[in-house]
């Protein structure tokens, strides 16, 4: 608590005026953003297939969804720019890969082009999955997932998925979001950067969710 916060009685607030949630008044949006990007998932190479047309993107959206280990789940947040969206969307399938931390190439490859300009899993070592989405011969670990529901978060899409099958690859240590924002090579930073501003740009003109969409108590 700061010092003013003692004084008042009340919650502290930040120096930017970020306040207790709930509480009346603006707060910064960018700080906001800055402190929500420590929910990041570690780096993680979603692939999909839809008829013949196939793809593979890089995200940090990821997550468990559900507490069964019984029933495993993963979910993932696409965003509506992305070719690999429509793809999960008319197929209903995807594989989502955890990367090992020494994977730097495959981020760019995958993350720093669309598949609606080239076929990024040429020249990669692949498979078929259980649902028919490609299958990186090389990672961490795969899980081949079906999809069981979505919802619409305006810019992107929450798919959940039921995992069909698992593959364990090799490594120690997954790729993190931090650690990629903080050791990619300098090289690389301008051209990530420039991608990030663009979807950023294009995320905050897509942001609003479609009233019709909006879930109902």
């Amino acid at each position: 608590m700061t010092a003013a916060g003692a004084a008042s009685g009340g919650p502290a607030r930040s120096a930017s005026g970020v306040g207790p949630a709930g509480e009346p008044g603006g707060f910064d949006p960018a700080e906001a953003y800055a402190l929500i990007r420590n929910l990041a998932s570690p780096v993680v190479a979603l692939t999909t297939r839809a008829g013949v047309r196939r793809n593979a993107m890089i995200a940090d959206s990821a997550m468990r969804g559900s507490l069964a280990p019984r029933r495993p789940r993963v979910a993932v947040f696409v965003h509506k720019f992305n070719h690999t969206h429509d793809l999960v969307l008319e197929s209903g399938v995807f594989a989502l890969h955890l990367l090992r931390d020494d994977q730097w190439e495959l981020v760019r490859r995958l993350g720093f082009v669309s598949g609606r300009d080239r076929d990024k899993l040429e020249g990669l070592a692949w498979r078929e999955g259980e649902t028919g989405a490609p299958l990186l011969a090389d990672c961490y670990a795969a899980f081949s997932c079906r999809v069981a529901n979505r919802m619409d978060a305006g810019a992107s899409t929450l798919f959940l998925g039921d995992v069909a099958a698992v593959t364990r690859g090799t490594g120690d240590a997954v790729l993190t979001a931090a650690a990629w924002r903080s050791g990619m090579p300098e090289a690389w930073r301008g051209e990530f950067e420039a991608n990030l501003r663009r979807a950023q740009a294009w995320a905050d003109e897509h942001a609003e969710i479609a009233p019709h969409l909006l879930a109902r108590p």
